[in-house]
């Protein structure tokens, strides 16, 4: 589980990385602009909540426990 989660946020680190270089590089030499920055954009919306999903789904499967301060 944990090599997945670290998967995922590379995952989401590397769509932004790319929306960032297609925001600023669309637009110049005189090219139409594409899509790509906005697609990109989807792909980390769409990995961020596939995080959430399987870290939730782990926690009611019992595959992750929360730590931390105990409930009274």
């Amino acid at each position: 589980m944990k090599y997945f989660v670290i998967l995922a946020f590379l995952a989401i680190i590397a769509s932004l990385g790319s929306a960032l270089f297609f925001m600023m590089r669309d637009g110049q030499d005189g090219k139409p602009k594409t899509n790509n920055m906005a697609r990109a954009l989807a792909f980390r919306v769409g990995f961020s909540v596939l995080l959430f999903v399987c870290i939730l789904g782990a926690w009611k499967l019992g595959y992750i426990h929360p730590t931390g301060i105990p409930l009274k």
